[in-house]
């Protein structure tokens, strides 16, 4: 009894202490802000136990040759995914609202399958299997496992806590960025066990500036390509929907349109040059972390323009039908443009734009020279023109009111930092301010 005592006891100690700041342990805060607790922690306990079940079993030397860097390669991908779908949201009927409430089957599952899979190697794994050759395997197997749910549990009461303080969709956003710092860091982890220890090394120094180009080329390419369909199919949605600005040549609208494909050219371009050798890129940026940070920028700006072209094109698909019956007693509504102001547009007017500049940036800093830079001066100018001179004009003088209100309580390209000042004459107290933030 003494040593089944001493074995749950030192391993209770060990694993609690070598879970504090874990991954695992904010996994569990994660998936808290997600799901409810007690499925949460029920998965946990399910994965834990068997992870480390098999840890007291299979002993040190058998738990050495298990192939943990293609398991955890599984786990990032899989924490890829999560963050997609957390991000991307989801939508209840009453009837699935209900049998959400009467059940947690998909939260133990995922959870279970999470934790199982970040386990598989991680140190407090490899702790157990060394108790394990000290002591007896059935306290080990016991308190290395309460000592691991313990410590999460401690995480899932800050991260319900959290959840109750915190907006419902800054809430999914922090989540979803969790969960892809998780693959990426499961990623990392992996790639020096599959590939040898000096893996990162030889990434790091087999690009050169030919190879980056042609990277950011395909990349830039591909981004471009995504946006236009998903604005195309956007676009397809807003029927007779029209701004009321004019097209013609020399007008606002048709400069931005120009710039716009002067900017496309040249930041497209840029790569291309530097591919084949024709431009060198600027040796201050021509740094390989530089090319990394862009290649995300890459992705993070355009994701972000096609999201905010999707939102547009589904709050057009929903307005049709509405206007459709009013345009019996209003001729004029099927063409009145709709203001977008939930998801992306809560905030900010034009994240599209905002994440067309990132996304530029990020396509200058994996092929820096003078052509990108002229490109990223372009688009800058491009942005506002059709930001002041053809949407806000447009809108303003469709909707009036509705949008100078809307105006007032948002950001151009990024989130207002203080509320607006109140109107001459306007009581300035706490009721009559726009929350912001």
């Amino acid at each position: 009894m003494d040593g089944f005592l001493v074995a749950f006891a030192v391993s209770f100690g060990v694993i609690f202490v070598a879970e504090l700041g874990d991954k695992s342990q904010l996994m569990a805060l994660t998936f808290a802000t997600r799901f409810k607790a007690l499925p949460v922690l029920v998965g946990i306990t399910i994965a834990t136990s068997v992870v480390h079940l098999v840890s007291v079993a299979v002993g040190y030397g058998l738990g050495a040759s298990i192939p943990t860097g293609w398991i955890s390669l599984v786990a990032a991908v899989a924490f890829l995914g999560f963050g997609a779908w957390t991000l991307r949201g989801d939508s209840l009927s009453d009837d699935e609202g209900r049998k959400a409430e009467r059940t947690g089957g998909s939260a133990v599952i995922a959870a279970s399958v999470a934790f199982f899979l970040a386990e598989l190697g991680d140190k407090t794994m490899l702790a157990t299997i060394t108790l394990a050759t000290q002591y007896g395997w059935f306290g080990v197997w016991l308190g290395s496992t309460l000592g691991m749910v313990v410590a999460d549990a401690l995480a899932i009461v800050v991260g319900r806590s959290l959840g109750r303080r915190l907006p419902e969709k800054l809430v999914s956003a922090g989540a979803a960025v969790l969960f892809f710092v998780f693959g990426g860091w499961l990623f990392a982890e992996a790639v020096p066990q599959v590939w040898g220890p000096d893996a990162w090394t030889r990434v790091a120094a087999a690009p050169d500036h030919h190879v980056v180009g042609w990277v950011a080329l395909g990349l830039g390419a591909l981004a471009v390509l995504t946006t236009l369909l998903v604005r195309w199919t956007a676009h397809r949605a807003r029927g007779e929907r029209s701004l009321g600005v004019s097209r013609a040549p020399g007008s606002p609208a048709w400069w931005a349109r120009v710039l716009f494909l002067a900017a496309g050219v040249l930041g497209l371009g840029a790569p291309l040059l530097v591919a084949v050798d024709v431009i060198e890129p600027i040796a201050l940026l021509s740094r390989p972390g530089l090319a990394v940070a862009g290649a995300g920028l890459v992705l993070l700006g355009f994701a972000v323009a096609a999201m905010s072209l999707l939102q547009l094109g589904t709050v057009w698909r929903r307005s049709s039908v509405e206007a459709g019956c009013a345009a019996a007693g209003d001729p004029a509504a099927a063409r009145r443009p709709v203001l977008v102001t939930g998801g992306l547009y809560r905030r900010v007017r034009n994240p599209a734009l905002t994440g067309l500049i990132v996304g530029c940036a990020g396509l200058l800093l994996m092929a820096p020279t003078p052509a990108g830079l002229l490109a990223g001066v372009l688009i800058l100018v491009a942005v506002q023109i059709q930001a002041r001179r053809v949407y806000e004009t447009g809108l303003g003088d469709a909707l009036g009111a509705e949008y100078t209100a809307y105006r007032t309580r948002t950001g151009r390209f990024l989130p207002r930092v203080r509320p607006p000042e109140p109107k001459p004459g306007m009581p300035s107290g706490p009721g009559n301010r726009t929350r912001v933030g």
